[in-house]
C-alpha cells in the first residue's frame, strides 16, 4: 500500500479573467508530493505554475478540485492557519524593510505565541543554519545586506516555526550565477538535513536538474509530465524533449569550451 502523499492536487482547476475573456491558469491538474521530496515545477510564463504553488497555501482559492496536505482538505483549514505551518520564499526575499533580520526571522514564531527568549534562541540557531554571522547579520536592516544575504534571511524565516513543507518561488532568479550556484547547493543540504518536503518553482530547468528529486512540467494551465530528471531526460513527449535541449546544448558547448581537469 502506498504511502498517503503530503501534498495531493486533485483535478485542480483555477481560472483567471482575461481581456479576451476566462484563462484557465490551472487546468485539471491531479498531482502527488511525497513526504520528503524536493519537487521543481516548471515551465514558461503564465504556464500555471506559480498559480499552482499558490494553491497550495490558499494565497488563491481553486475552483475545483481539491488540495490535501497530510490527508487533510485545506479548504476547511483556516488560511492565516495553514500558511503559518508553510513556510513560503520568495524571489527577492520579501523581508520587510524597517525590520532587522531578527526581527524577519523571528516574526512568525512571535505571531504564534513563542517566548521572548525562546524566539531569541531560534533566531541565532537559524543564523547558524544558513550560514550568517549572527554579531554582524543580527541587527541589520535588509537594505544593509546583499542579495545572496537577503535570501538566506528569507530561508531562515521561512524555516523559523519548524514547518514540514517549504514553498519556493523563484527563489534564486535574481541572484548572479555564483551566488545562485552556492545558496541552491546550500538550500538543498539544509532540504535533507531537516527532513523538509520542498516545492520550487523556476524557468531554469538546469537549475531544476540540479536540485530535485522529480521535476513537474507546466505549459498552458496543464501538467505535462512528471518524473525524475533521468526520466524526463528520456521523455519521447515533445515538449518535455523540447525543453531538455536547452540543458544538453549547454552542457557540449561547454564541454567544448572547457578543457579537461589535467590537461595542459
Amino acid at each position: 500500500m502506498q504511502p498517503t502523499p503530503l501534498i495531493s492536487y486533485d483535478r485542480v482547476h483555477k481560472t483567471f479573467a482575461g481581456p479576451a475573456g476566462a484563462v484557465a491558469a490551472v487546468d485539471d491538474v491531479s498531482l502527488d508530493i511525497a513526504e520528503g521530496e524536493f519537487l521543481a515545477i516548471v515551465g514558461s510564463s503564465g504556464s500555471g505554475k506559480t498559480t499552482l504553488l499558490r494553491l497550495a497555501n490558499r494565497l488563491i482559492e481553486p475552483d475545483g478540485g481539491s488540495i490535501r496536505i497530510a490527508g487533510e482538505d485545506i479548504s476547511r483549514l483556516e488560511p492565516v492557519a495553514l500558511r503559518r505551518r508553510i513556510g513560503t520564499v520568495f524571489q527577492n526575499g520579501a523581508l520587510f524593510p524597517h525590520m532587522t533580520v531578527a526581527a524577519n526571522i523571528g516574526i512568525t514564531p512571535r505571531l504564534l505565541g513563542t517566548a521572548p527568549k525562546a524566539v531569541a534562541a531560534r533566531v541565532d540557531e537559524l543564523l547558524d543554519l544558513v550560514q550568517l554571522d549572527r554579531a554582524a547579520h543580527r541587527d541589520r536592516l535588509p537594505d544593509a545586506l546583499s542579495g545572496g544575504q537577503r535570501q538566506r534571511v528569507g530561508v531562515a524565516r521561512a524555516l523559523a516555526a519548524g514547518p514540514r513543507i517549504v514553498l519556493m518561488d523563484e527563489p534564486f532568479g535574481a541572484l548572479d550565477p555564483l551566488t545562485r550556484d552556492t545558496l541552491g547547493s546550500d538550500y538543498r543540504a539544509l532540504h535533507a538535513q531537516l527532513g523538509l518536503t520542498t516545492v520550487m518553482i523556476t524557468h531554469d530547468i538546469t537549475e531544476a536538474l540540479l536540485l530535485a528529486d522529480r521535476i513537474a512540467v507546466m505549459r498552458s494551465g496543464h501538467l505535462v509530465e512528471a518524473g525524475t530528471p533521468a526520466a524526463l531526460a528520456a521523455s519521447r513527449e515533445p515538449y518535455v524533449a523540447e525543453l531538455m535541449t536547452t540543458p544538453r546544448r549547454q552542457a557540449a558547448r561547454l564541454a567544448a569550451l572547457l578543457p579537461e581537469s589535467g590537461a595542459a
